[in-house]
């Protein structure tokens, strides 16, 4: 099949390279020209693992390719995705200024059938707004079909390639059987293809993306609680994970949670509500306690310093929102770091991928270092805020060694209490007991 994807950040690029790799003809279009034929030469602009392996294998296949022409990428396909951003307006709400831009040029450019799938997370009543916009200009059929991504940063190749489900939101018969034909390959082992109106599907992904923010939060919540009365979260958390209603995943207490989906979801779900003048007090709970979870640990490594962080150095393990990204936005580092930067100290940072961004951000006002080790040369305390799988063993001994003081705060719990007792650390952690505080 014939496929065009608008936009190639995290949702365009994996989809398109992944469309690629089951036979499909994709062109992906792009604004950015740089980037564009940067992408045309094999370099794949984000981190993704395993997305390079697909996208060389893809191109050289003559199946993937790039072009910052609109009407080129209108004309190509049959279906048409659009996976454009939607950030967060001033009041919480999703701007749809992108999606419904590039919907007008497309009602201007079609000359034949065409899908037009709405990829991006969106708020209920998009697609009756794309349809409509592309209605004033088009002289050809089209349907527009609501298809959220579940793709999970880090993972997103796999989730695209055996997805749990595929939720498609469709009220038209021919576009239906068009994108089951799609998506068929992806579902060979028998997870589910769901039909639903496309309201229906638009909401899907809100509810889905803020349940789990709640359940993130109440587990943040119930952390915070455990070190009020001495109990420790980690033994909570076994013994909610094993209920069946429960589930394990999602149940990790830390320094909040961050990225592009989470919190621009709960505030537009939450801002939706508001139009229709329903007062979501779950989500707003859940806004409010993230935002100050964030910077939970913020008092207790003043408090360690008798209150005093002016030149103290502090090294900062790990910068994206979650592991196996590059991805800051809305990352828990951010706050952490600009909160000590207010207090005076200095920071010294690591992250495996994530530097060229949170320099973009913070330039000379922090140092980068060459490796997790380096970030600890003559630091007075060691923060981590991202759980990258080369945290999770690190050589004790040498850590006391480059550090001026052999004390840890961990926002994502990645070693044992007891350990840390043994080795001779004070270690601060969530929901759990401090450590030769």
């Amino acid at each position: 099949m014939k496929i065009s994807v608008i936009g190639t950040g995290y949702v365009g690029l994996v989809t398109g390279t992944c469309l690629a790799e089951t036979g499909n003809e994709v062109v992906c279009v792009d604004i950015d020209k740089a980037k564009v034929e940067k992408m045309r030469n094999g370099v794949v602009p984000i981190y993704e693992p395993y997305l390079d392996v697909l996208f060389e294998r893809n191109i050289k296949a003559n199946r993937l390719k790039f072009t910052t022409s609109l009407e080129e990428g209108l004309k190509h396909g049959e279906i048409i995705f659009l996976a454009l951003p939607t950030p967060e307006d001033g009041d919480g709400a999703a701007d749809l200024s992108y999606v419904l831009n590039v919907s007008e040029e497309i009602g201007k450019s079609i000359k034949d059938y065409k899908v037009i799938v709405d990829k991006s997370t969106v708020p209920v009543g998009t697609a009756e707004k794309v349809r409509a916009v592309i209605s004033k200009n088009a002289t050809c059929d089209f349907d527009v079909v609501s298809n959220p991504e579940f793709l999970r940063e880090g993972f997103a190749v796999d989730d695209f390639l055996k997805p749990e489900r595929i939720i498609i939101g469709s009220s038209n018969e021919r576009a239906t059987a068009l994108m089951q034909k799609l998506y068929a390959p992806f579902v060979r082992s028998g997870n589910p293809i769901i039909v639903m109106d496309e309201k229906s599907a638009e909401l899907t992904k809100y509810a889905a993306n803020s349940f789990l923010a709640t359940k993130i939060t109440f587990m943040n919540e119930i952390a915070n609680y455990c070190e009020k009365v001495g109990a420790d979260v980690d033994m909570v958390r076994a013994g909610m994970g094993t209920d069946s209603r429960i589930g394990k995943r999602f149940l990790f207490p830390g320094i909040g949670y961050g990225g592009s989906c989470f919190p621009k979801d709960v505030k537009a779900l939450k801002k939706a509500g508001k139009d229709e003048d329903y007062d979501f007090k779950i989500l707003s709970s859940v806004i409010e306690i993230n935002s100050t979870q964030k910077t939970i640990l913020l008092p207790k490594i003043e408090s360690y310093f008798n209150d005093d962080l002016e030149g103290k150095t502090i090294a900062v393990w790990g910068l994206a929102f979650k592991p196996e990204t590059d991805d800051i936005r809305e990352a828990p580092s951010i706050d952490m770091m600009e909160a000590l930067l207010d207090k005076k100290a200095k920071l010294q940072v690591f992250d495996p991928e994530a530097m060229p961004n949170i320099e973009k951000r913070f330039g000379d006002k922090i140092k980068y270092s060459k490796s997790m080790y380096a970030a600890l040369d003559a630091a007075d305390a060691l923060l981590i805020c991202t759980e990258w799988s080369i945290f999770r063993t690190p050589d004790y001994n040498r850590l006391k060694k480059l550090l001026k003081n052999p004390v840890i705060f961990d926002g994502r719990n990645l070693y044992n209490v007891s350990d840390m007792e043994t080795e001779g650390f004070t270690y601060v952690s969530i929901g759990r007991k401090a450590v030769n505080l």
